[in-house]
């Protein structure tokens, strides 16, 4: 049993994809769909998806009859290409819409990976965006959650929105997604009992479990947050 929890503990999205549905982020297939219909993919849309991942969002613009290709460093399934969100293997001004979830926070460079966005992106095409925010400081919290949450190099919801005018958009929608944050720690507090599970860890299990509690406490006070934004490339 211990050596499961550390295989999941190694692995935090991997274990949250098992307890969650696919996209994983907070509003999952709803917040995708809407996200699609604010930057006016429809059929023959031509979308690139960056940081697919397991491609579940790539299904979804292909559902509704867009052109897709995805992006991700570990590529799987049809219509994707292995690739750097900073370096993207993709052509000038060669997609309509570039769709980012919960990925923009994986890299310290959000610049260079908001710049490249910008590059393959037609004039007058759209950037449709959705991150983790954080405000102020947070506490030290194990890595196994900061990596979870992605944390690690998330910024505010002002620092989000000013980096991508910074890459060349003109930010035209933005909406919060407090609710879908709240209702995905919900739901996981309901699947996963995690005392009992951290307590088999001993004193490394009572420290994640402290990290837990400090999480849900700083989503609570709005400290982190979840936002969504389409923007329009400027000419």
């Amino acid at each position: 049993m211990q050596g499961m929890l550390e295989t999941a503990l190694a692995n935090p999205w991997d274990t949250l994809r098992s307890i969650l549905d696919d996209p994983l982020h907070p509003g999952g297939r709803e917040a995708t769909e809407e996200l699609l219909d604010r930057a006016a993919v429809t059929t023959g849309t031509q979308v690139a998806d960056i940081g697919c991942g397991a491609g579940k969002s790539l299904s979804i613009a292909r559902d509704r009859g867009a052109n897709v290709v995805g992006v991700d460093r570990s590529p799987s399934g049809r219509e994707t290409v292995r690739g750097d969100m900073r370096q993207l293997p993709l052509s000038n001004n060669s997609v309509e819409v570039v769709l980012a979830e919960c990925v923009m926070c994986l890299t310290e460079q959000h610049e260079t990976a908001l710049t490249e966005t910008a590059r393959i992106v037609e004039p007058d095409g759209y950037l449709a965006l959705s991150d983790v925010t954080v405000e102020g400081q947070l506490p030290d919290l194990p890595a196994p959650i900061t990596t979870g949450l992605c944390l690690e190099s998330s910024r505010s919801r002002q620092g989000t929105i000013e980096a991508i005018e910074a890459a060349g958009y003109d930010v035209i929608d933005v909406q919060n997604h407090r609710d879908d944050i709240l209702a995905m720690q919900e739901k996981l507090e309901k699947k996963v009992d995690y005392e009992q599970i951290l307590g088999l860890l001993g004193e490394r299990g009572r420290r994640l479990l402290d990290g837990i509690h400090e999480a849900e406490a700083a989503v609570a006070e709005d400290r982190i947050g979840y936002l969504s934004v389409v923007a329009q490339r400027s000419m």
